[in-house]
């Protein structure tokens, strides 16, 4: 089964850090992609740009609205992902664990929904 692993942290922490500190920071994300892709679990994963770049969209009288920032004002924001596919929900949470976004912020884990759309039926 898909599970989506979402990284939240400071947006902010990367800059705060020395950069020796970023060096590490880098090494213990390739290294834990690489225990990934040696597990064979590893779909997809990337890092996103900061939430000045984003733009949310939505409705508004089948209209769309635009505006720019994220769509929440918080501390902590989505800074990136990791898209795996293990046997069941504690492995995901397993691999949650061990990601190094665990130790800086935190980690979503959110099964994908894999089966197709069924519409209700009207009766």
């Amino acid at each position: 089964m898909q599970y989506l692993l979402m990284i939240y942290s400071e947006e902010n922490g990367w800059n705060q850090m020395s950069a020796s500190e970023r060096q590490q920071g880098v090494a213990a994300y390739q290294a834990y992609t690489e225990s990934l892709k040696k597990a064979d679990v590893l779909v997809g994963a990337n890092r996103l740009q900061q939430t000045n770049t984003a733009t949310t969209v939505r409705l508004v009288d089948g209209k769309p609205q635009v505006l720019d920032g994220p769509f929440s004002d918080s501390k902590e924001q989505l800074a990136g992902y990791y898209l795996i596919d293990v046997p069941n929900l504690d492995a995901a949470i397993a691999w949650a664990s061990r990601c190094p976004g665990a130790a800086h912020g935190l980690m979503e884990v959110r099964p994908v929904w894999t089966a197709p759309y069924e519409a209700p039926s009207v009766a």
